[in-house]
């Protein structure tokens, strides 16, 4: 497909497997896109997942959103582009996501070339880089240790715009990546074609929510972007939506601690001169975004290793006089517990999740008198074994149950449980052990394989 003045880009969903119209989707097929783009992954549902190589995504959703995806893309002979494979981009979430493409590809007869780019970083290479004191801890995070990366299951960097590119120059029409930069997957194409970074890299920072940035907005909906020379416009597919100046550039404030920089693999997004302008039809125009390369490239490195095991338990408090005492109460219950288990050699921690009170931002909740006539309750016990979590959390729990406190009433039990059994084996815990910049001196050199999926015809224009 010739690409002279535009680059148009069809984003179906914020992550792969939320979903979307397929009559959005059409439309979006309907306007001729160069290239369909969607981001499959994200840190945002904690360490468990990369930490045990499972994806957080269901399979069978993948599977309808990457069938329509995959279908179209080779009726038109246009890239398709998945970047951060089954929601954390590690070998084994790209794997699950190669096999899911494969099927489809066989269910469907498609042919294409199926070019696979992999992040994880050698243990022995990241060693090194800790050794070397090259690693820096991103804000809030301690100094790596050999000790830490050594107990870390996965580690993978967050990939930039250069090994898509490399694996497109070779002919992949279909591209499947690991961790990546969220916007890379939008903006390689468009840069290997001649179009400015900065505005390419972020549009690509909005497109990567698809319509999340649209009013009103979502995340299972889809959006067109269309990168030209000095701007790019972002657009709708469902005609419940629209771009607005402010939900644009609200969304271009999303998950930053800079309104006015984005730092990335190579460099950041300068948007000090970001103009943003309405058009006719729901659009809005953007301009003046600048990508400024750093002297050195860095990747962002993600790790995770297990701490433990989960038992959490969940009930309901409805007694306003227990209520008004509820922090005291589970202190007093957390310490009971500790000590009877103290001959026993069971260690571990408990916590009380109070929904109602502060449940989502604990002490820092700037809401101290709790006005709730009913409070949900979450025990969550962590040992390390399973049963040592399961020990702690059915003490707490029927301790918690039968407390007594000043000016009770009743005898009967404190908590209402939905569910029976009461108590939920959760499995092995994992916490963020790597979230450092770690430099590279070739960003395209990460490992990759090109496999011929039925009878691969090359297609033209492919550099």
């Amino acid at each position: 497909m010739s690409i002279k003045n535009e680059f148009r880009i069809l984003s179906p969903t914020a992550i792969l497997g939320y979903g979307y119209p397929e009559s959005s989707f059409r439309r979006g097929i309907s306007r001729k896109p160069h290239c369909i783009a969607v981001d499959a992954g994200s840190t945002d549902p904690g360490p468990y997942y990369l930490g045990s190589g499972t994806p957080f995504t269901n399979r069978a959703a993948v599977k309808r959103d990457l069938r329509l995806m995959l279908v179209h893309g080779n009726k038109l002979k246009i890239p398709v582009v998945i970047g951060t494979a089954g929601g954390s981009g590690a070998r084994p979430h790209v794997d699950w996501c190669e096999k899911i493409i494969r099927e489809i590809a066989g269910e469907e007869k498609l042919s294409f070339r199926l070019g696979i780019v992999y992040s994880d970083i050698d243990k022995k290479i990241v060693l090194q880089a800790c050794t070397q004191k090259k690693l820096i801890p991103l804000q809030g995070v301690p100094h790596a240790s050999a000790e830490i990366i050594n107990q870390t299951t996965y580690i993978a960097g967050q990939i930039g715009m250069e090994p898509i590119i490399n694996l497109y120059k070779k002919g992949c029409t279909v591209i499947l990546a690991g961790r990546c930069y969220d916007p890379a997957v939008f903006a390689a194409l468009p840069v290997h074609k001649g179009f400015d970074p900065g505005l390419s890299l972020h549009c690509g920072k909005i497109l990567e929510c698809a319509a999340i940035a649209a009013t009103p907005g979502s995340g299972s909906d889809c959006a067109l972007g269309i990168i030209k020379k000095d701007s790019f416009i972002l657009e709708t597919l469902s005609p419940q939506r629209k771009f607005t100046r402010k939900s644009a550039a609200a969304h271009t404030l999303y998950e930053k601690s800079d309104p006015s920089h984005l730092p990335g693999p190579g460099g950041m997004i300068d948007l000090t001169g970001t103009v943003f302008t309405e058009l006719s039809g729901g659009r809005v125009s953007v301009h003046g975004s600048r990508f400024i390369p750093s002297p050195q490239y860095f990747v962002k490195i993600e790790g995770a290793r297990q701490t433990g095991y989960r038992t959490i338990s969940i009930a309901g408090i409805r007694d306003p006089i227990m209520i008004s005492q509820i922090d005291t109460i589970t202190s007093l219950v957390k310490k009971k517990v500790t000590d009877n288990f103290v001959r026993e050699k069971i260690k571990g921690e408990i916590n009380f999740i109070v929904y109602g009170k502060n449940g989502v931002m604990s002490d820092r909740d700037p809401v101290k008198q709790t006005a709730s006539h009913e409070l949900g309750v979450v025990i969550d016990a962590v040992g390390d074994t399973q049963d040592s979590s399961a020990s702690l959390c059915a003490l707490a729990r029927s301790t918690l149950l039968h407390w007594g406190y000043p000016n009770r009433i009743s005898t009967a039990g404190n908590l209402a449980f939905p569910f029976s059994p009461s108590d939920a084996k959760m499995g092995p815990v994992f916490e963020f052990s790597l979230y450092h910049l770690m430099p590279v001196d070739d960003p395209a050199a990460f490992p990759y394989k090109i496999v011929n999926i039925g009878k691969a015809p090359v297609y033209k224009n492919v550099h």
